[in-house]
């Protein structure tokens, strides 16, 4: 894909994003900065600022691990590990993450089980295993795109469906298995 093309999928993804009314309605959303390839997250982001919402950016560990910073814009975004661009206010812990409405989750792919495929290194593992320790219940979304929904992806004992994706052509909502 060119550089316009991830823009204009970017920019369908945000406005089919604050379709969603977990993330329209969202206090506090733990967002990611897209890189590289991956569907945009720029326009999501800014837009959920413009309406007053408290976005999360990660901040990646030494061990992997989530740490959290609030976004305060791309103009304050420094180049970390693997490549990824992180906040660079203070850090608010990995906890910080329980407390958000919604959690936007980087992915591959989903399958029509909302099952996520991720990238391997068990960060997001981690995030999800902490919510579920922490009895936290927000929506889990994966911004995806449209040839990224398959009919199934490898799933471990470990994974967690999630709730929805959101693709440039709509959104995709799943019913989470029983575990």
């Amino acid at each position: 894909m060119t550089a316009d093309d991830i823009e204009k999928a970017g920019a369908a993804l945000a406005c089919r994003a604050l379709e969603l009314p977990e993330i329209a309605g969202a206090a506090t959303v733990a967002a990611y900065v897209s890189v590289g390839s991956e569907p945009g997250t720029h326009a999501l982001r800014e837009a959920l600022c413009a309406r007053g919402a408290r976005v999360l950016l990660p901040v990646l560990l030494e061990d992997d691990d989530l740490d959290w910073g609030e976004d305060e814009g791309a103009g304050r975004l420094a180049p970390a590990r693997r490549g990824l661009l992180e906040p660079e206010g203070p850090r608010l812990g990995p906890e910080a993450v329980t407390r958000a409405d919604v959690v936007l989750l980087p992915g591959l792919a989903v399958d029509r089980r909302g099952m996520r495929l991720g990238r391997g290194g068990g960060s997001y593992d981690r995030v999800l295993a902490r919510l579920a320790a922490a009895g936290a219940d927000p929506a889990l979304v994966v911004l995806l795109y449209d040839d990224e929904l398959l009919d199934e992806v490898p799933e471990e004992g470990h994974d967690r469906p999630v709730h929805a994706a959101v693709t440039p052509s709509g959104v995709h909502r799943f019913t989470p298995r029983p575990r």
